[in-house]
């Protein structure tokens, strides 16, 4: 899994029947700090999540279908859960 932000929505006038139904959303990798990192993606949103939300996202198509219920569906990347908050721990000082 991988902690990424929400930075935007896809819209489709056609899509493959597959994919029907389904909310697309951008999604932008983060480290544990809030930082952008690597390169934004297309995932298939079933949480409802928001533009500015933190996510977690499965990055592989066997888990992500898996993961909805749709493996012989062409998913590669899907929203996980949406992130409340990261606690970062220092392990030097043992302290939040």
């Amino acid at each position: 899994m991988t902690l990424a932000r929400v930075t935007g929505t896809v819209v489709c006038t056609v899509k493959v029947e597959a994919l029907e139904g389904l909310k697309l959303m951008i999604v932008h990798p983060i480290n544990p700090t809030g930082e952008l990192i690597g390169k934004q993606m297309v995932a298939v949103d079933s949480l409802q999540s928001g533009i500015g939300d933190d996510v977690l996202i499965i990055d592989e198509g066997g888990s992500a279908g898996i993961m909805l219920d749709m493996s012989s569906k062409p998913i590669r990347t899907v929203i996980a859960a949406i992130v409340d908050r990261v606690d970062l721990v220092n392990e030097e000082k043992n302290v939040r």
